[in-house]
């Protein structure tokens, strides 16, 4: 099992579960840290080092958020054990140093241990110094006592905000920097780790055989890479608005269900032989049962005080003139009564509420301010249907197509017009200022601001655990039987939704939307959450493979419903092996060679050839356009694709040969940045 997420409505209440859980983070950001340092130093005396770099890469492994791993992140996580047997098998024969690592390795892994680690220890920093501030705050704080003017009280509460805010926003913005960099080393770390094996194999002119093996696993690792950074972007920009959601309001909801109904830290009234003491404890209520949790968070000298489990009898607000302490409440239990003290008037009132007090304050807040609600009906699919047709007869091939964004203020006109009660669907789609992109993203945000998502709130937990499955055939049989689970009006929305986006996928080869790229886009769109949090953001890669899954096998999912006499198989447990292997350079079968053949020299050039023919238009030309579309950078488009290609070329190919496909690689990205720079 991987790390639980952390959430960031768990930084509010700062529990020692919490603190626990950020420990096993820290711990594995360290473990990280070190790993780094050791590659850097290896790296850098690599003629005297290379064994150890191999034994290092193959003792280390990747902790992952979550409780399941994509496809793509098992052939990650195993890609450290293939690289670790590749390099040992190319050093058996290998007797010349590598040069010039360090701007391939060195650098990269310096950079994002700086850049990367060292944020997050900074802001670790802050997190510890702000806590420490709060808290010797608070202590100060509850021992004011209620005979002190108004005024000093006010400025006192008024203080404790402002500290207790600063100390909600550093510990916010530390929980989401941890769990950026964890999932960030998935690939940055990888990544330049690839990269200088590729430079292994170019100066050391490995055998065909061994240059064979390598290529089919670099461009499926390559593939993973790509896939799980694109799963890691979409998921961040939820997690970053889910962020900064969070932030605007620091305070508590009540909520319902299996976890506790309200829980923090109360100090508690405990009296002696000579006198009163008031003692800090972490608390929990689950209204279902009336359970009250205390747990001790400071020791009396001489005794060891344990969790106390109680039964709720009743709750009543402590009048202040009949104590010194503020903010006080009385619970009345099964085993004894109890004087509690909250942290502020706020907090205690949303302590009274939970246990229905006796003098109930109605708080409540909203986090979120709700998107544009829109039914699923009859005006709702015929402007589905409206917009289909219009992609259909004129934006198929447009490259990107879904992908790029059109005008809001387009977009808001067009569902506005459409939606107006007054005329309804009264809206030309095909007048001058409607083009595809304003039309794609009208029928996106329709879907998105339904009131309840198409794919339903009540299936999303089982399909994610279906997507979950390692076993392929389970996981279509489990999404084809769920598909029918929907209801009526939603089957048959999705069912117009999947055939027009097979219809799109079919044209990949000209508007680049693969059918991963379509998961992307309309995973989110057609699935998510009843609750935000941050365990929901890290389940988007899943709702992606759902959208895979729909659009991949169409045609069997919605021909009819599931034969009830051959229900989906039974998926195996986790802790089996799994039942698709990852990809692997080793222990592949023997290669039978043909008995006449060309000259070696001449047999990497026809394979070049034959290998820039079937990819330079369609990887190529997506890989060019993802780097410009993120990094905005024209000049750093070319230069990694011109890298890129080169380093394939100089594998194969004899030294001559080497700058005349380096130039054609050149026009051919400029042709590519040339319709891109057209396109925006």
């Amino acid at each position: 099992m991987g790390h639980p997420p952390l959430e960031f409505s768990d930084c509010y209440c700062d529990s020692p579960d919490f603190r626990e859980r950020l420990k096993c983070y820290e711990h594995e950001l360290e473990k990280t840290n070190k790993f780094l340092k050791d590659v850097i130093k290896d790296g850098n005396n690599y003629s005297l080092a290379v064994q150890k770099f191999s034994q290092t890469l193959q003792s280390f492994q990747f902790d992952f958020i979550g409780d399941t791993l994509t496809d793509d992140e098992m052939n990650i996580a195993e890609s450290f054990r293939e690289f670790a047997g590749l390099l040992q098998d190319v050093e058996e024969g290998r007797m010349m140093l590598v040069q010039n690592a360090c701007d391939l390795l060195i650098k990269p892994l310096e950079k994002f241990r700086k850049e990367q680690i060292g944020v997050t220890k900074d802001r670790r920093k802050k997190f510890e110094k702000e806590s420490e501030k709060y808290y010797s705050q608070l202590d100060k704080h509850m021992n004011l006592s209620s005979k002190k003017k108004e005024t000093q009280l006010q400025e006192a509460d008024e203080q404790l905000d402002k500290e207790r805010q600063t100390f909600y926003e550093s510990s916010v913005e530390y929980v989401f920097q941890i769990q950026h960099v964890q999932d960030r080393k998935k690939f940055d770390v990888v990544e330049p780790v690839l990269a200088f094996l590729q430079s292994i194999l170019t100066l050391n002119n490995l055998t065909v055989e061994m240059t064979q093996d390598f290529l089919p696993y670099k461009q499926e690792l390559q593939l993973s890479l790509q896939n799980t950074r694109n799963h890691f972007e979409s998921t961040r920009e939820e997690m970053e608005e889910l962020m900064k959601r969070m932030k605007k309001s620091a305070q508590i909801c009540i909520r319902p269900g299996k976890q506790a109904t309200m829980e923090g830290y109360l100090y508690v009234q405990e009296k002696w032989a000579l006198g009163v003491t008031w003692l800090k404890y972490y608390c929990k209520y689950f209204k279902d049962s009336k359970l009250f949790i205390m747990v001790p968070m400071e020791q009396k000298t001489g005794t060891k005080q344990t969790t106390s489990q109680l039964t709720l009898k009743s709750c009543v607000r402590r009048k202040t003139e009949s104590t010194d302490k503020r903010f006080c409440f009385d619970i009345e239990t099964n085993e004894s009564p109890v004087l509690l003290q909250a942290i502020s008037e706020v907090n205690r009132k949303q302590w009274m509420e939970a246990m229905d007090g006796k003098e109930p304050v109605g708080f409540t807040l909203s986090l979120f301010t709700p998107l544009r609600v829109l039914e699923l009906n009859d005006l709702g699919f015929k402007f589905v249907r409206k917009c289909i047709n219009f992609v259909e007869t004129k934006g198929l091939t447009q490259e990107g197509v879904y992908r790029t964004v059109g005008s809001n203020i387009q977009v808001q006109k067009l569902l506005n017009a459409f939606f107006d009660p007054k005329c309804p669907a009264d809206v030309d789609l095909n007048s001058p200022d409607m083009d595809i992109k304003t039309i794609t993203s009208a029928l996106k945000f329709y879907l998105r601001s339904l009131s309840e998502p198409l794919m339903t709130y009540s299936l999303h937990g089982e399909l994610i655990l279906a997507a979950k499955s390692e076993n392929l055939d389970y996981r279509l049989g489990a999404v084809h039987s769920l598909v029918y689970n929907l209801p009526e009006r939603n089957r048959e929305m999705l069912e117009l939704l999947i055939k027009h986006l097979v219809s799109v996928c079919s044209h990949s080869t000209e508007n680049l939307m693969t059918v991963s790229n379509m998961g992307v886009i309309f995973g989110p769109t057609l699935m998510r959450a009843e609750e935000e949090t941050v365990a929901a953001m890290l389940d988007i890669k899943f709702q992606n493979i759902v959208m895979e899954i729909l659009i991949e096998d169409y045609d069997k999912i919605f021909k009819g419903p599931p034969e009830e006499s051959t229900p989906p198989p039974v998926p195996a447990p986790r802790v089996t092996q799994r039942k698709r292997q990852p990809i692997t350079i080793s222990k592949r079968p023997p290669r039978i060679l043909p008995g006449l053949e060309p000259p070696v020299s001449e047999r990497k050039y026809n394979q070049t050839s034959q290998m820039f023919l079937s990819h330079t238009h369609t990887h190529t030309h997506a890989h060019c356009e993802f780097y410009y579309l993120n990094l905005q950078d024209l000049e750093a488009c070319v230069c990694e694709c011109v890298s890129a290609l080169i380093n394939v070329c100089s594998l194969t190919c004899r030294p001559p040969l080497i700058v005349s496909h380096g130039v054609q690689c050149l026009t051919t990205v400029e042709l590519m940045v040339h319709s891109l720079e057209h396109e925006n």
